[in-house]
């Protein structure tokens, strides 16, 4: 049986967070432990953490987070945190669940069958067949920049922004994850920009396989704002001068 270490960060999320499903997903030979990361909330969501802990402690742990700082910030804690309960994979998904839990077993399933692969990111293709529901400008916006951020890590990237992603749990995971990401905004990106550091861009290419999801819906109250398309063509910027991400 394999064990799955899921980091959830939340921010504010005491109205979108659906408790109920947390607690009764399940998914046959997967042991599902959720590590939730409370990054500074401001109402009522580190309570509601409190109790899904205390209603079930082998299921549910807690990272608390006295000061907001930011979702990059939030997941590397969190997977740091998860590492350390011996999981045979890790990884982050958005509290929303925008991505729905329904997908998790497809990622294992890459994890168990592909001893290569490391790391599996949820894609939003939309495809005859499945249910990709986005904003249409935020979906210009995103092919936009992922024609940037392919150009930049000079890998074919479909969609590093979908929060939803999986890790073998590594070593050189718990390396990509041990200091502070530069970017606030698309720390997605810099996970690659890591890897690719790490491992050179031919083997990252081999280790990082994009998994397009059959369902994906906005749900409301995200926290992205129109402006945030501005810092994270900054951020780009950044990370490519931080990890030289020029030539083969």
């Amino acid at each position: 049986m394999s064990r799955l270490a899921l980091v959830i960060p939340c921010y504010n999320e005491e109205q979108r967070l659906p408790a109920e499903e947390l607690r009764n997903f399940a998914v046959p030979g997967l042991e599902l432990e959720i590590v939730f990361v409370n990054d500074g909330s401001s109402d009522g969501t580190l309570a509601l953490l409190e109790k899904l802990q205390a209603d079930d402690p082998r299921r549910f742990h807690l990272v608390n987070l006295a000061q907001n700082s930011g979702k990059a910030e939030a997941v590397r804690q969190g997977i740091l945190a998860a590492l350390e309960r011996k999981p045979d994979y890790t990884g982050f998904w958005d509290a929303d669940l925008a991505t729905p839990l329904a997908e998790l077993p497809v990622f294992v399933d890459i994890l168990d069958s592909r001893p290569n692969v490391q790391m599996v990111m949820g894609a939003r293709v939309r495809l005859l067949g499945r249910d990709i529901s986005r904003h249409a400008s935020r979906h210009y916006f995103g092919r936009v920049g992922a024609t940037l951020i392919s150009q930049t890590l000079r890998l074919a990237v479909y969609d590093t922004q979908c929060g939803a992603k999986l890790f073998r749990a590594t070593g050189d995971t718990r390396h990509v994850f041990s200091t502070p990401f530069l970017s606030r905004w698309i720390f997605d990106v810099e996970i690659i920009a890591r890897y690719v550091r790490l491992w050179g861009r031919d083997l990252a290419a081999r280790s990082i396989v994009e998994q397009p999801v059959r369902q994906w819906h906005d749900v409301k109250g995200s926290k992205l704002k129109s402006h945030d398309f501005a810092r994270a063509l900054r951020d780009l910027w950044r990370i490519r001068r931080a990890y030289k991400m020029k030539g083969k």
